[in-house]
């Protein structure tokens, strides 16, 4: 702890300077470790406090006759000594390596999977409930591209999501999500079973991919779907292609062309760099059992039973029985369940 006090107090200084500050790279990568030593810090100081406290209480027991007194310093004692573990928890998890994408904004795209017309519906659901969830957290969802289902819904939807440690939050919710239902198309009231799949993929910033101009070829279309007169009229909707890849992404959500593009390169710059942030979940999931947030997007996840109005998250066997505010986008609870499953996971894991 005293260690990382140090180096908390170094970067304190480095950022401060002038030629630190001019090259942006590293002027980035210290303001997050600072970041994230400044946590460890302040629990550290927490932690000091409370050992303070059981010896200052000791040596109270030990030197005053009066009663009041020795009382008063068994209680201070035993409150300290209740909070150790906790703090040593609090620090240990700290301490433990986390994910180095947390932090980021996050690109979520959301597809309807077998099941047809009821799987779009579905589709539109489930961005309906993370549209609600991220309302709830302060958090800006901006739309970049989809394809509508024909009985509603989408086919595809994709859209980014940006605030404070978006992706940390939203990875738990890739994979294949199923639900059963009576869809509106059924004429003899039986229950289907339909899938939409999540993928969430960490946004790069613009120093983590380095993506050169002539490696894109950039194609024009006019928009389709909703949006009144610039729709079909004008060619605002743009198609990046990275050559070297082969990756192809689409932004049809604004009027303007350039915002389009400006748009498209952040998804396209992001699915370049999660080609290699890929072989790290896939490292991940090798040694974790609960897969939460390994990055296996064929994996069921989660089923959404509505006759028995219930939701069953099939990684950590959580089940409630208020579907209907689940999909209103009341999804926190499950999420902490998985958080903690994942960080018992990362403390294991540290500690072998």
């Amino acid at each position: 702890m005293d260690g990382l006090a140090s180096r908390f107090e170094e970067i304190g200084t480095l950022i401060t300077d002038p030629e630190v500050i001019t090259d942006m790279k590293r002027f980035v990568r210290l303001n997050k470790e600072y970041r994230d030593l400044e946590k460890i810090v302040v629990a550290g100081a927490e932690y000091k406090k409370v050992l303070d406290g059981v010896r200052e209480a000791k040596e109270l027991l030990e030197t005053e006759q009066e009663t009041e007194m020795r009382e008063m310093a068994r209680e201070e004692m035993e409150s300290c000594q209740a909070r150790i573990p906790e703090w040593e928890e609090k620090i240990k998890l700290l301490l433990a390596p986390a994910d180095p994408q947390d932090e980021k904004n996050a690109i979520v795209e959301i597809r309807g999977g077998t099941g047809g017309d009821e799987a779009a519906i579905f589709a539109g659901d489930l961005y309906r409930m993370y549209v609600k969830y991220c309302e709830g957290k302060s958090w800006k969802v901006e739309l970049t591209s989809y394809t509508e289902g024909t009985s509603g819904g989408y086919k595809e939807i994709i859209f980014t999501v940006s605030g404070e440690g978006v992706y940390g939050i939203l990875k738990y919710e890739s994979g294949v999500h199923r639900v059963q239902r009576i869809p509106q198309t059924e004429t003899q009231g039986r229950v289907h079973t339909s899938a939409a799949t999540v993928a969430v993929l960490p946004e790069a910033e613009e120093f983590d991919v380095e993506i050169k101009e002539q490696d894109i070829r950039t194609d024009t279309f006019c928009a389709s779907g909703h949006g009144g007169q610039s729709v079909n009229t004008t060619y605002s909707a743009i198609r990046l292609v990275h050559i070297p890849t082969g990756i192809t992404v689409q932004c049809q959500d604004e009027k303007s062309q350039l915002k389009n593009r400006a748009k498209a390169l952040v998804e396209l710059r992001s699915r370049i760099y999660n080609m290699e942030y890929q072989k790290y979940l896939d490292e991940l999931s090798s040694r974790r059992k609960t897969m939460v947030s390994s990055g296996d997007r064929s994996a069921k996840i989660r089923t959404y039973n509505y006759p028995q109005g219930r939701v069953t998250d099939h990684r950590i066997n959580y089940t409630m029985y208020n579907l209907s505010a689940f999909m209103d986008g009341d999804i926190q609870d499950c999420i902490d369940h998985l958080i903690i499953a994942e960080n018992t996971e990362r403390l294991k894991e540290s500690e072998l």
